[in-house]
């Protein structure tokens, strides 16, 4: 006789699923945050279009010409003015982000705090963009034509170079970082288990919970750093509202990006776009000036005026390729869920159904809609969907059909 009570708890274990009220608090906050995302994307294209027609540019270029005759030090005056104009002017969607994740209760952090966070991002910026500049219009003046090809190759190790510094440098400022040993070693000794099952060396020295619980509700961990750099990070809100097996499950996923050299393979498809990018901006920019340069008062290609037409040309471009780079991060992440599944089993029992538990309370606790058109999935989702990895978790049983594993034997 058919127990459809277990009928229908395997399929509930095998479904991503919430209540009604929070379902349709999920469903107000997808559409909300999908809308926002739009709009900042093409809010973002008129911000620095602006730049450009009103002539700021050829302003902050004066400016910095008159300040001093140093190329680096023009470099820095322009770049520092360039961002601040640019993300001034693009704060009211930045302040409707974080309105939106108060309202639906993702973040818990104050107005100074984020305002404090963003002047600090802002610093970090400018800095970084004052560089950028002053080797990308040496590198122009030097070759007026082939100048996209060889700042492709300058950007490689600054790429390296800020991979390698953010988890030790960056990081830290605006988060606090405490050595899982210290905080949780029961856990550190169960992810020793893990490690060794995968082959690997990480060493408790290399693991850090992360204090998101001061800004944040939502859950994560994730793999950061190269070499000397790389950890292992478990947000403190991840430790609080998911089971330890459940924590394996998600630090198994994280060893998988390790271990399958998905950071090396992010690096080299960033490297792969950002030449292509060049190579359009470079045809971009030279129709551009060809045909406005005079009017938007550029002297040509090497002027740092210029700038902000790169600027728009990158948008663009960007926003028309996120479905591409979405689409590549969606398969990473599913061939990481495959390892985890894989390196827990025989650690953890009934490992499927631990996975897709834990996806489950991601998916109720970041508002994860069930649903999501395929459209916005094809989009913006660099993930799959919740429902989707619920449901390939409960299901993945190689061990039972007796077939062979993908990548833990």
């Amino acid at each position: 006789m058919l127990n459809l009570a277990a009928v229908a708890q395997t399929l509930q274990q095998q479904t991503y699923t919430l209540p009604p009220d929070k379902l349709a608090k999920a469903i107000a906050y997808a559409a909300a945050r999908n809308r926002l995302h739009f709009i900042s994307a093409f809010y973002g294209f008129l911000v620095v279009a602006v730049v450009i027609a009103w002539r700021i540019g050829p302003r902050f270029r004066d400016v910095a010409e008159r300040t001093t005759r140093r190329r680096i030090g023009q470099a820095y005056i322009f770049g520092a003015l360039l961002v601040l104009a640019t993300d001034i002017l693009g704060l009211p969607t930045d302040l409707m982000g974080q309105r939106l994740a108060l309202q639906f209760e993702q973040s818990v952090q104050g107005w100074g705090s984020w305002f404090w966070d963003w002047t600090k991002g802002e610093m970090l910026g400018v800095a970084a963009t004052g560089f950028l500049l002053w080797v990308l219009y040496a590198i122009i003046r030097r070759s007026p034509r082939r100048w996209w090809v060889w700042f492709w190759l300058a950007s490689i190790p600054m790429i390296l170079f800020v991979m390698f510094i953010t988890p030790v440098l960056i990081e830290p400022m605006f988060y606090k970082f405490t050595p899982l040993a210290s905080t949780q070693p029961a856990l550190v000794d169960a992810i020793g288990r893990v490690v060794a099952r995968g082959g690997l060396d990480i060493p408790p020295s290399r693991m850090f919970e992360m204090d998101a619980s001061s800004k944040v509700n939502s859950l994560n961990a994730y793999v950061a750093g190269l070499g000397a750099s790389k950890r292992v990070v478990v947000w403190d809100t991840t430790i609080r509202k998911m089971t330890p097996d459940e924590i394996l499950f998600v630090f198994g996923h994280e060893m998988g990006h390790y271990v399958l050299g998905h950071n090396w393979m992010l690096i080299a498809s960033s490297c792969a776009v950002i030449l292509v990018f060049l190579w359009l901006g470079f045809h971009a920019m030279r129709w551009a000036l060809r045909r406005w340069g005079e009017q938007w008062r550029i002297r040509d290609v090497a002027d740092w005026a210029s700038a902000p037409v790169l600027m728009l040309a990158f948008a663009i471009f960007s926003f028309v390729s996120e479905p591409v780079t979405n689409s590549f991060s969606r398969m990473l992440e599913h061939n990481a869920d495959v390892y985890g599944l894989e390196v827990i089993h025989g650690i953890v029992p009934n490992s499927p159904q631990v996975a897709a538990a834990a996806f489950q309370i991601l998916g109720e606790v970041s508002l994860s809609d069930p649903n999501p058109s395929p459209f916005i999935e094809f989009w913006l989702y660099n993930h799959p969907s919740v429902s989707d990895r619920v449901r390939f978790a409960a299901t993945y049983d190689p061990w039972g059909a007796g077939a062979p594993r993908k990548y833990v034997q």
